[in-house]
């Protein structure tokens, strides 16, 4: 079976993405705890990730930068995740605000890459 249509449904579409990190354990930990994903190890400095949709990679060979692309994850529960987020040792850096598509925060990782997570309006 051809995989072309499947490729063509990709073209221009976000692949992977990939993250600095400082320490790999700590990252697994954190995400883990807070979004439920899974990790698969590709040697002491990198391991991927699955989030059930998208695939990434969190490598600790890279500097952590402030101010790169800002990824934004979508939540049926924003209240939840934000709890999840401190609770699993995230700083929070902006908390919940309303914006015209609903409502978001950001906070950072224990690497300190920012993120955001938002939802659709009550």
């Amino acid at each position: 079976m051809s995989t072309a249509p499947q490729q063509a449904e990709q073209h221009h579409r976000i692949d992977y993405i990939e993250l600095p990190v400082k320490d790999i354990a700590e990252t697994k930990r954190f995400y883990g705890a807070v979004f439920g994903w899974r990790f698969e190890d590709y040697g002491p400095d990198y391991t991927a990730f699955m989030d059930g949709r998208l695939n990434g990679g969190f490598d600790k060979e890279r500097e952590v930068s402030k101010g790169g692309a800002l990824l934004v994850l979508y939540s049926k529960d924003l209240d939840a995740t934000l709890a999840k987020v401190r609770e699993a040792g995230g700083r929070i850096v902006k908390d919940t605000f309303s914006f015209p598509g609903g409502k978001r925060f950001h906070f950072t990782d224990p690497t300190g890459n920012e993120l955001a997570v938002w939802t659709e309006p009550s």
